[in-house]
């Protein structure tokens, strides 16, 4: 998946790749997609959850080994 902006979350659990998100969410312009690498699984249930209660839009997750890539388009 092509993302306008990466952010390096490895070696963070939760909920630091949620926060460092929210962070960098508010920093990119609407319609631009974030992808958040991170190697803690809970980001696979938490990234969704959190776009749902912001109104960001969830675009999903590729897992390559232990290393996860959420993607998330801003609203």
């Amino acid at each position: 998946m092509k993302a306008d902006v990466s952010i390096d979350c490895l070696g963070l659990f939760c909920p630091m790749p949620i926060v460092k998100t929210a962070e960098k969410i508010k920093e990119i312009d609407a319609g631009k997609v974030l992808e958040v690498i991170s190697d803690d699984e809970g980001i696979v249930d938490d990234m969704p959850n959190w776009c749902k209660m912001t109104g960001h839009e969830f675009l999903g997750v590729e897992q390559n080994e232990d290393e996860f890539k959420a993607y998330v388009k801003k609203v």
